[in-house]
């Protein structure tokens, strides 16, 4: 697929996901965007989250069709009309509407608007508001009802809809129309095409972007045409210019897809090309710019129905029917140029689209067309090429070209315009821009330069900023911006003061500077740019950039104080603990300093809290900042000495102080404050005003009582008693209040507490002796303690007091004061007096009741009269008069008979043990009050008369209750008392009255209170012997009821005696199930029903129904109601008769009677009843006569029933082909289901049932007439039941014709085999399903029960079966039952085929027939169980172990190696010998598990040199424990192995001591030499000492050179006598110390005085922080890090004299990679004996001649 101009991939399959095939079509899955795919199934809908690995989420969601928003987690669902948006991330649904009809297609026209397109019109619907959708236009009639819309798009500028469809066209054809449609003009264009989409292109030349159209044209009247490509502009403003329009292009249809028509059309907006996907899975891609056909390909044999294109890659996604194929096209970029040039031979065009695209191919092309315009003097279109090759022409040498060519007259330079045509068409590059800049700068014009820059024109490079940097410092700075020149932008940060951004901008480019070197050269010459330097490093991302305490350090040492605490205040705002230190030394710089100030601000912002708090207190209290010294102390002595200075406190802080310290602390210094005199009362009063809660009113009070402070003590109580619920507060502010003569404050706070205890207020104020008693009186008033402030008062000879008390204070305690003074014996006119000027405020009850009780009742007479007399109502007053005038006898009668404010209850009891007429009189004055003591006096005095007089004239009926009410004595005779009071009520009372509510009252009293007996009698001698109430029907009414319920004999009689009362309600109380009076009630009606009492016909009438109604329902004597019925013969009578014979069970009477009456009301019940009496014949004249009144269902159906079930077929038939209202089905499924199949038939036949008519012809055993039937019902419940018939009657013949019927149905085809299976007939069954396959309509269920019937019948059949038909069966149905059948090969073939393939793994390992190891290879990568894979490893090691190789090959990328080396190991070591070639693949990851196993078998098989390479490669195993184990190996070479790992591992001393037990001596020098430890090397060089080894003392010398110090070699030299060996070294350390110190003084020889200025720019142009490197403090010399660490040449021009013993020297190996190589020696030591050669045994170690 290299050369093809697109690369074609599956993305994923919907079937693999879940999805099953019968949604994978059209309307049911939908991709509207690369997010998002929705398919809806019949239950659920299933959404693809394609941004999240195709993740599946299915919602139970029932609906018609799904589509989701391109960008937003929002579905829109459709069922029916109606259509809902919801919004899945916020769970709610957003809108819902109901459409006028059916959406028949909808899509989402953007963002926001969702498009619908129904029958006739299209729709657009705003998500957002409440906006109902909005119809946009009515479809056109080339898109009429026939057509089947596919397509809809809206214009980018919402202005032009698209709308598309397909339609059935002659010969087989497929027709496409499109409607055009302009929603500014309301016009419609009809198209003849089948796709088309807008876009928006960039035209050259235009500033604006062009809206095109893109659709394919194939006239249905001249199919023999070619179809077209047709691109135009829509859309766009006459005034701007012509619209784009191309010429219609002829699209190259292959010869065999001549049928073939589009289905969709996607354009690719990144490149501006169009995709148009065929029916027959060909891609047709086209560039939109020129209209020509790209590439034309098939690229799937399935048809695609969904397509959708992806913005960001210009890609589009296609979605294959059925199979769920999702696949992705995307341009190749590198090939479509390729194959432009060589396929299609369009040189221009592939000029045009690389140069459009950037695309790579045309190089050739673009520099032959460019030779040629240059050539010819073209400069404008060769400079036009240039610019549109892309990178192709871009080139110094095309630079180089224009800047050769001579200028024409009166032209401007060729390279001008060269660089005015790339600067019109895009961006210049590097070289494009640094050579435009040159003249540009050179003729002095930056304006150009700023503008380019602003319109990013131009490639930003170090180069372009170092030629503007002389011209404009701002410009370069942005041009290294840009550029990421960081050295050079900092640079000019520094020339322009803007220090504040170089730690900004290098911290977030991470760029990294010697800043401490900068700061210390800054602080002498621009302290303030030092400053805002430093703030901006101390704020730098990710932690402070320098040290802060040494840069505050710097700032002090130069005497800056000021800037010294402005970056402490910036470095310490974190306020962090370990800045504790610093907080403490920047206030004590500003306190000792001489700006307390400062210190006050910055301790008053409270942004330093980890300061040390008691020496910055004591430097407050020094600078005489005394509230500042106190809120840093903690100790109470410290806190009272600065409180000595309260006095200059702000009072407001020493209130808020006391906040902060404990109860102990503040009570301690408060008392502390009072003690130093009065000028701290007020401060005190204040603080024990608002921390009283916390310390205690009482240690407060305490504290001010110490100290005398009554005053204080006073004012701090007063602002806290009104709110405090303290006794002991109120208290002691009352005690305050009168020490300090505050009597109006005493007074007040005892009148409107609740708080205190008046019991100890009480006890002080008496002992005070106040001279104004007023707060003692209000404290006895409301605590009532009025007799001891009586006796006080009285006592201290405080008469006018009391008066005041009881006149002003409290008048209603005057009758305790009258008590308290009575028994003081106070003089009675006093008393009086007292009274007097109470006047009516006394209570007069109460003061009666203490007068009484102290016999002075007469005391008050006066005084009652003196009240009476102004119109006084109180019944108290005049209960005592009446007292007083009842003692006195002065006409007591006259006074209770007519005063009327007196309380009876009282003056009653009070008389009557004086008199009781007097309190009879007394308690009847009350009306009721008090009947109780009036009906007792009655019964102990015999006053029955006037009870009785009293009852009648009362008409209470509570009160005769009273008094009837009573109960038998235990004798059982009668009471007395209430047999006196009815004889008197009988005999004097009610005849007395004339009254009728009395009497009325005194009858429903006698009924109450159940006197029957006695009533009778009283209704009696009102009525029957005669008086005005003789002809009352209410007391007539009440004589029978009476009667009734008493004495039911003497009914009869009333009921012939009266005439006037309530006939009606009378007889149903006499049928009342209480009485059982039926003869009386029977002849009330009876009489009542006569002329002479009952004018009306119809109340007569109704009183005859009444009266057999008795009969029927009461008496039950239905033959004295049919005589009765006889002798009245009306039809109401006959018709209650003919209801009680049928409630009766007496159809056949009831028929008779309801037939005399004409009535057929209750056919319903007559019908039911008949039936169950199985008397139809009986039945067929009721119905008869109730059809000539009635037209009701229920009759007809029944008439024809009754037929039936006395076969009169004839009668049947005449009358179902007549007119009737008869439920013909319902009859005819009863007859049907009584087994009356004749008479069945006739009525199935008469409504063409021909369902049931088969079902007859069944039971009939007509099978032939069934199938016929079953022909024309056409249902399959009616096939079903006729194949089933026929099978149980063995007419296969039929049955099969019926059964392919049935199978047609899968919900069916289940019933079908039990049927057949359950009776044997096997072979029918399987050929039945065999002749079901060539059915038009055979679906998937007949091949897959096909398919399970050849696995329990003919097995040999299953495998044909399953791989012709595979497409077609249930897979999972078929591979159980060959599963059960045990027919392995097609279960492995069915699973493998369907995609489940660790099913057919699984089948394949545990059953060895089905196994098969090409097909296993192919199955086990594909598994999504990957425990599978390490199963199969298992199983080929058991059984298949020469083929675990090829296994691991297959399975290599899928497996977890680690698990796969554990799994080796634990099947047993000839495991890890099978896996050894599979570990070797795979050892490139690196392992750990695979190393140690093939570490393992290298030292199994004693391989040493694959054991290093596998060490020297693969690090990731256990080192220590390899080493461990070798270290005592027999072999030398994995000894060796064993020291080179500990040595690769930093374990100097194991190795070195491995190689010294073996002699490899070169290896105990790279070993030393390596570990850089000098400890290390000395021991080795002692070692050689001692072993005599003087070649390798030597060798280590040189080797370790860099970290051996010289005193050492020295020593051992000298002691060793190895002065020769030893000289090489010491002659290479004076060399280097040598070179070292003469750099030292070229490097600190003092430099010429310049200007301060130029000092400085030439100190930031030389740090080493402008030009890549680290700033450093020497200005530009190179660090120690940089000085060359080998030994070369001695006296040579470059040698670098190494620093010894330095930590950062670095020795290479001898002999090795990374040696630089030993100093040639040669010339050293003339004249002295040749040295010989050093034999190390060693063989990597190099021999040295140091001779001459």
């Amino acid at each position: 697929m290299a050369n093809v101009p697109i690369v074609f991939n599956e993305a994923l399959n919907l079937q693999q996901l879940g999805v099953p095939e019968a949604s994978i079509k059209h309307g049911l899955t939908t991709m509207e965007s690369e997010n998002w795919i929705v398919c809806v199934e019949p239950s659920q809908v299933v959404m693809v989250d394609l941004r999240n690995g195709a993740q599946v989420t299915k919602r139970s969601i029932t609906a018609e069709a799904a589509i989701m928003h391109p960008s937003q987690s929002v579905i829109a669902l459709r069922s029916g009309p109606t259509v809902q948006i919801f919004n899945l991330d916020a769970k709610k649904k957003m809108k819902s509407h109901t459409m006028p009809e059916s959406v028949l297609f909808w899509k989402w026209a953007d963002e926001k608007t969702l498009a619908m397109v129904t029958g006739t019109s299209v729709f657009h619907w705003a998500m957002a508001g409440e906006a109902e959708p909005e119809r946009m236009f009515d479809r056109h009639a080339s898109v009429g009802p026939s057509t089947q819309i596919i397509n809809y798009q809206v214009s980018p500028d919402s202005k032009w809809c698209l709308l598309g469809g397909i339609s059935a066209g002659a010969g087989g054809t497929v027709n496409g129309n499109m409607q055009l449609y302009s929603l500014e003009k309301k016009v419609s264009q009809p198209l003849q095409g089948h796709a088309g989409a807008f876009c928006l292109i960039k035209m050259a030349g235009r500033e604006d972007a062009a809206q095109v159209l893109v659709f394919h044209e194939k006239k249905a009247e001249t199919p023999q045409e070619p179809p077209k490509l047709f691109v135009m502009e829509v859309g766009r403003d006459p005034s701007k210019g012509a619209a784009f329009r191309l010429p219609p292009t002829v699209i190259p249809v292959p010869a065999e897809a001549a049928a073939d028509f589009p289905v969709s059309l996607v354009v690719n907006k990144k490149d501006e090309v169009a995709l148009l996907m065929t029916k027959m899975g060909f891609l047709y891609m086209f560039d939109i710019h020129t209209g020509k056909t790209l590439y034309r390909a098939k690229i799937t044999n399935d048809t695609v129905f969904c397509t959708c294109s992806q913005d960001s890659t210009g890609a589009m996604f296609g979605i294959t029917v059925r199979r769920g194929q999702v696949f992705r096209v995307l341009i190749n970029g590198p090939a479509l140029v390729p194959y432009i040039v060589n396929t299609l031979r369009d040189n221009d065009l592939a000029i045009k689209i690389a140069g459009r695209l950037n695309l790579p191919g045309a190089e050739n092309l673009y520099a032959a067309e460019f030779e040629k315009l240059i050539s010819a003097r073209q400069v404008v279109d060769a400079a036009k090429l240039v610019a549109s090759s892309g990178t192709a022409l871009r080139t110094p040498a095309t630079i180089a070209r224009f800047q050769q060519i001579p200028a024409e007259p009166n032209s401007p330079q060729p390279v001008f315009q060269y660089f005015s045509t790339l600067l019109e068409s895009g961006r210049l590059n590097e070289q494009e821009s640094i050579e435009l800049a040159k003249p540009v700068l050179q003729q002095g014009r930056p304006q150009l330069m700023e503008k380019w820059l602003k319109d990013d024109k131009l490639q930003c490079s170090e180069a372009l900023g170092d030629l503007i940097m002389p011209s404009d410092v701002g410009m370069a700075l942005s041009v290294y911006l840009r550029a990421e020149c960081h050295s050079k932008a900092i640079n000019c940060f520094v020339q322009r003061g803007e220090y504040d951004k170089i730690v900004p901008y290098s911290t977030s480019v991470g760029f990294k500077m010697d800043y401490s070197s900068m700061l210390s050269q800054l602080l002498f010459n621009n302290p303030q740019g030092a400053l805002d330097l430093a703030k901006g490093l101390v704020n730098a991302e990710g932690g402070p950039l320098i040290d802060i305490q040494a840069t505050a350090e710097a700032f002090l040492s130069s005497n800056r104080v000021q800037e010294t605490t402005a970056f402490l205040l910036e470095a310490l705002k974190e306020n962090k603990q370990e800045h504790a230190y610093l907080q403490t030394k920047l206030l004590e710089i500003n306190l000792i300093g001489g700006a307390p100030q400062v210190a006050d601000a910055i301790m008053q912002n409270g942004i330093l809290t980890h300061y040390d708090r008691a020496h910055v207190g004591k430097l407050c209290e020094k600078a005489g900042m005394w509230q500042r010294a106190a809120e840093h102390y903690t100790d109470i002595a410290d806190i009272k000495r600065v409180f000595k200075n309260s006095h200059q406190m702000n009072p407001e802080f020493v209130v808020v102080y006391f906040g902060k310290l404990n109860q102990e602390q503040s009570i301690s210094l408060l008392k502390d404050m009072l003690s130093r005199g009065a000028q701290n009362v007020q401060v005190c009063v204040e603080i024990a005003k608002k921390y009283h809660e916390e310390l205690g009113s009482a240690n407060l009070v305490e504290v001010f009582e110490q100290n005398k402070t009554v005053e204080g003590l006073y004012y701090y109580l007063g602002a806290i008693v009104n709110f405090s619920e303290d006794a002991f507060v109120h208290f002691k502010y009352i005690q305050a209040s009168c020490m300090l003569g505050q009597f109006k404050e005493a007074e007040r706070v005892c009148r409107d507490s609740n708080i205190y205890k008046p019991e100890e207020v009480k006890l002080y104020l008496k002992g005070a002796k106040l001279p104004d008693p007023r707060p003692l009186i209000h404290v006895c008033d409301r605590f009532d303690f009025v007799d001891e402030l009586t006796e006080y008062l009285y006592l201290n000879s405080l008469l006018q007091y009391i008066e005041v008390y009881v006149t002003k204070v409290s008048p209603t305690k005057t009758p305790m004061v009258i008590g308290k003074l009575f028994d003081l014996g106070a003089n009675e006119d006093f008393i009086k007096r007292l009274l007097m000027a109470v006047g009516t405020a006394c209570p007069v009850d109460e003061l009666v009741e203490i007068s009484e009780t102290r016999n002075r009742l007469r005391l008050l007479q006066p005084w009652l009269e003196a009240r009476v007399a102004t119109g006084s109502t109180e019944p108290g007053t005049h209960n005592a008069l009446g007292k007083i005038y009842i003692n006195q006898n002065r006409d007591p009668k006259q006074f209770l008979i007519n005063n009327m404010f007196y309380e009876p209850s009282v003056l009653g009891p009070y008389c009557e043990s004086i008199d009781p007429s007097l309190a009879f009189l007394a308690y009847k004055k009350g009306a009721g009050e008090c009947d109780d003591q009036l009906i007792k006096i009655t019964n102990e005095h015999g006053l029955y008369r006037d009870l009785a007089r009293y009852l009648v004239e009362r008409q209470d009926l509570e009160l005769w209750e009273k008094v009837l009410n009573k109960s038998d004595g235990e004798d059982g005779k009668e009471d007395p008392q209430r047999r006196m009071l009815i004889d008197q009520v009988v005999d004097w009372a009610l005849p007395e009255s004339t009254s009728a509510d009395e009497v009325s009252c005194t009858v429903k009293a006698f009924m109450a209170a159940d006197l029957p007996g006695e009533l009778i009698v009283l209704l009696e001698r009102i009525i029957l012997q005669g008086s005005d109430f003789s002809d009352n029907k209410n007391l007539q009414n009440l004589l029978i009821l009476t009667a009734i319920r008493a004495d039911g004999n003497r009914v009869a009689g009333y009921i012939d005696q009266l005439d006037n009362f309530d006939a009606k309600d009378i007889a149903l109380i006499c049928v009342s199930e209480t009485h059982m009076l039926y003869e009386e009630a029977y002849n009330i009606y009876v009489k009542f029903s006569k002329p002479e009492f009952t004018e009306e016909k119809e109340d007569q009438a109704e009183m005859q129904v009444a009266a057999i109604g008795v009969l029927v329902e009461f008496m039950k004597d239905l033959d004295r109601a049919k005589t009765y019925a006889g002798q009245i013969d009306t039809d109401a009578v006959w018709s209650k008769l003919g209801k009680a014979q049928l409630e009766e069970k007496l159809p056949a009477e009831a028929i008779e009677s309801f037939i005399n009456a004409k009535d057929p009301s209750e056919y319903v019940t007559i019908c039911t009843e008949a039936n169950a009496a199985e008397i139809w014949t009986e039945l067929i004249p009721f119905l008869e006569m109730a059809r000539a009144t009635m037209q009701e269902s229920v009759l007809d159906t029944e008439l024809i029933y009754a037929f039936a079930k006395t076969n009169k077929l004839t009668e049947l038939e005449k009358f179902v082909h007549g007119p009737n209202v008869a439920n013909i089905q319902t009859i005819g499924d009863r007859c049907f289901d009584e087994g009356l199949y004749n008479a069945a038939k006739t009525i199935f036949t008469s409504i063409n049932n021909n369902s049931k008519l088969a079902l007859c012809h069944i039971h009939l055993e007509e099978y032939r007439e069934a199938v016929a039937a079953a022909q024309q019902a056409n249902t399959v419940s009616t096939w079903k039941a006729v194949c089933f018939a026929c099978i149980r009657a063995d007419e296969f013949r039929l049955a099969s014709t019926c059964g392919l019927e049935v199978i047609k149905f899968p919900d069916h085809v289940d019933e079908v085999v039990g049927y057949y299976s359950d009776l044997g007939h096997f072979t029918h069954l399987v050929s039945l399903f065999e002749q079901g396959l060539g059915l038009d309509d055979a679906h998937i269920g007949i091949f897959t029960e096909l398919g399970i019937l050849y696995t329990k019948h003919v097995p040999d059949k299953v495998t044909e079966h399953c791989k012709v038909f595979f497409s077609r069966l249930n897979v999972s149905k078929v591979v159980k039952a060959c599963e059960r059948a045990r027919l392995w090969p097609p279960a492995v073939y069915l699973y493998t085929q369907d995609k489940q393939y660790d099913s057919a793994v699984k089948i394949m390992m545990e059953r060895g027939p089905a196994f098969e190891n090409d097909l296993f290879l192919d199955a086990i990568v594909k598994v999504r169980n990957q425990e599978i894979m390490y199963k199969a490893m298992s199983f080929y090691l058991t059984m298949h172990p020469m083929h675990f190789t090829r296994l691991m090959e297959v399975m290599e990328e899928h497996v977890d190696h680690s698990r796969v080396v554990s799994q080796l190991r634990r099947t047993g070591d000839w495991s890890l010998q099978i896996g050894q070639d599979y570990m070797k693949a795979v050892q490139g990851a690196d392992l750990s598990a695979v190393n140690e196993a093939l570490n393992e078998i290298f030292i199994e098989d004693e391989d040493y040199e694959a054991l290093r390479k596998s060490i020297d490669r693969f690090k990731n195993f256990n080192m220590i424990a390899l080493a461990q184990t070798l270290s005592t190996h027999e072999l030398l070479e994995f000894r060796r192995i064993s020291a080179y790992v500990y040595r690769c591992n930093k374990k100097w001393n194991q190795s070195i001591d491995l190689s010294k037990n073996d002699r490899m001596w070169k290896d105990c020098i790279d070993t030393a030499n390596e570990s850089t430890d000098a400890e290390i090397i000395e021991k080795l060089l002692r070692f050689f000492c001692e072993t005599s080894e003087k070649e390798c003392f030597c060798a280590a010398l040189y080797t370790c050179f860099s970290h051996i110090s010289p005193d050492v070699a020295l020593e051992l030299g000298w002691i060793n006598g190895y002065h020769n060996f030893v000289m090489p070294f010491f002659i290479q350390t004076f060399k280097s110390t040598h070179m070292r110190l003469k750099e030292l003084e070229e490097k600190t020889t003092p430099k010429e005085e310049e200007k301060a200025e130029d000092e400085i720019a030439a100190t930031y142009g030389t740090l080493n922080g402008f030009n890549g490197g680290p700033l450093m403090l020497e200005n530009g010399g190179p660090p120690q890090s940089t000085v060359p660490l080998g030994m070369p040449q001695m006296g040579g021009p470059q040698m670098g004299a190494p620093q010894m013993g330095g930590p950062q020297m670095g020795v290479p190996q001898m002999g090795g990679p990374q040696m630089n190589g030993m100093p040639d020696m040669g010339g050293f030591g003339q004249g002295q004996p040749q040295m010989p050669q050093m034999p190390v045994q060693n063989a990597g170690m190099p021999q040295m001649a140091l001779g001459m």
